[in-house]
């Protein structure tokens, strides 16, 4: 049985930290159960309710708990305000690979806050945890994902056929990855490459 994690908290850009999920982040999952998208690629519960949203992030402390992975709130550092969700999934850990995921609230969305938030714990998994490799799977119409994927560092390898079910259908998708060995993102837009 893998080990308990304690999700850390980590600054993402001047404005924004991640920290792990509160009791008090319900407004949050309110607004991403009225989102179009957020629910189908995720376990927010649509239609909302407290309940539902309370067990949400009972079992985002539960991944934590299990050794799964890293649920991170993304919060505005000025009044803890939440706006959206990275987290680095550790099922395949075992075979040296780490899968992220992410979402955010449409009021915040193209402000570059996903991409603070994807490189900064995409640098940490893979230079302070070693992971050899954190991977990205994006649906190919997504393009603002896609964008925040390219921007953090991810290098997209080959489009996944019927890889996943989303809404009731098999979707293909995208394969982005980071290697522990690749530049960062910072060290890619120095030298022109």
């Amino acid at each position: 049985m893998a080990q308990p994690l304690t999700v850390p908290s980590m600054t993402a850009g001047a404005d924004f930290v991640l920290r792990p999920w509160e009791m008090s982040d319900l407004p949050l999952i309110r607004q991403a159960a009225d989102d179009d998208y957020i629910p189908k690629i995720t376990t927010i519960p649509s239609p909302y309710s407290d309940d539902a949203a309370q067990a949400y992030v009972r079992r985002q402390w539960d991944r934590a708990a299990a050794g799964t992975g890293y649920p991170f709130a993304i919060a505005r550092t000025r009044d803890r305000q939440p706006v959206g969700a990275i987290g680095l999934w550790l099922t395949e850990e075992a075979e040296g690979r780490a899968s992220l995921g992410y979402w955010m609230t449409a009021p915040f969305r193209r402000r570059g806050v996903m991409g603070a938030a994807l490189r900064t714990v995409a640098t940490w998994a893979l230079h302070e945890l070693r992971i050899p490799r954190a991977q990205i799977l994006v649906e190919p119409w997504n393009t603002a994902s896609v964008r925040t994927a390219e921007s953090a560092g991810f290098r997209r390898e080959g489009l996944l056929r019927g890889w996943q079910e989303i809404g009731g259908k098999r979707r293909d998708m995208l394969m982005y990855s980071r290697l522990n060995g690749d530049p960062s993102p910072g060290d890619q837009a120095a030298t022109g490459s």
